[in-house]
This record gives C-alpha cells, structure tokens and sequence, in this order.
C-alpha cells in the first residue's frame, strides 16, 4: 500500500490543473505553469480543489508509480502557488560567488574562476556581506531542475571533512575527521 500516493492534494485559490486524454497534467498558478506526462494506467480524478491518484491494479508497478507520480503533482502544485528555494554558502578563505544576470562566477581555490550558465527559469541571487561566507540562493518553481543546479555547484567543490572547506547548503551538518593530531596519544 502507497502511504504517500493515497494522500490528497489540496488545489489552492488559484491554481488550476488540466489532465489532457494523454495523460499530460498541466498545473498554473500565479508563479507560472509546469506540466508533466504521466503514465496512462494511473488515474488522475479532480473533485472540489481535491486531487487524487488512483492506481489501476496491485502490480508492483502500479504501486511504484502510484507514489511517484502523486509526489510530482504535488511539487508542480506547490511549485506554481508558493516557489522553491535552495540556499548554498560557501566556506573556504578567498572562496568567493558573484552572478550577472544569470551567470554564475565562483571562485573556489582553482587556478581560474569557474562561470557557470543557470537556467532562465531559475532567479540566482548572490551575497557577500563582510565576516559572513558568501551566500548562492535559488529560486523557481521546478523543484527538481533547482535541486539539479544546486548539486551541479555543490559538485564543483564538494565538503572536505578535516576543515569543512566547499559548497555546502545551508544547515547542513558535515561530518568533521580528527587530522594528524587525532591519532597520537
């Protein structure tokens, strides 16, 4: 049994969601509009701002299906009514972030400054305050193309464990290695 696909999804004020005869949902609200094929044999009923999906039989397949399909609608809900944001800081001496427009120039401890291309859905927004690691700061409506952009800039210098030098995002907790100096009695 699906416990996340028997959920209901609530449609805020709004937002309006349309389910074409192939399966195709489309979802807009006041942020924007996402859509998303789904598989045919899953069912998608809209009742009263209520969304259900329904699976057609108890094949394993069905049932996987069931709850990720049910997650993705959600998301583009969520999405289009309230926005995602993801939030990188960046810690290491000399490390430092700066954008235009939508490019992205970190500079990490490499030879050269690393530019990088955001998506144009996706609003960036950089911050380097005096004492305070600089700062990278997603916004947009698909939750998964930000946490696909937000693992890409964590890749490009990830956490290292003795002194926590990297992209990490913001309260995450890195677990930190004793040195040279741990070892010796």
């Amino acid at each position: 049994m699906s416990r996340i696909g028997n959920k209901i999804i609530n449609i805020p004020a709004g937002v309006t969601i349309d389910v074409n005869t192939g399966n195709l949902v489309t979802v807009k609200g006041p942020k924007g509009t996402l859509s998303q094929q789904i598989d045919q044999d899953i069912i998608i009923e809209i009742e009263e701002n209520v969304l259900t999906v329904k699976r057609p039989t108890e094949q394993k397949r069905h049932k996987a299906m069931h709850g990720l399909y049910r997650s993705l609608i959600n998301n583009m809900v969520v999405g289009v009514s309230e926005g995602f944001v993801k939030n990188l800081e960046i810690i290491g001496v000399g490390y430092k972030a700066a954008n235009q427009g939508n490019i992205l120039e970190l500079s990490l401890g490499y030879s050269h400054a690393i530019f990088m291309a955001i998506p144009e859905e996706i609003k960036i927004t950089t911050a380097m305050e005096k004492g305070k690691n600089p700062m990278v700061n997603l916004e947009g409506i698909d939750k998964q193309l930000i946490g696909q952009v937000a693992a890409k800039i964590k890749s490009l210098r990830p956490v290292e464990p003795y002194k926590g030098k990297g992209v990490r995002f913001v309260g995450e907790q890195v677990r930190r290695k004793a040195g040279k100096a741990g070892g010796k009695k």
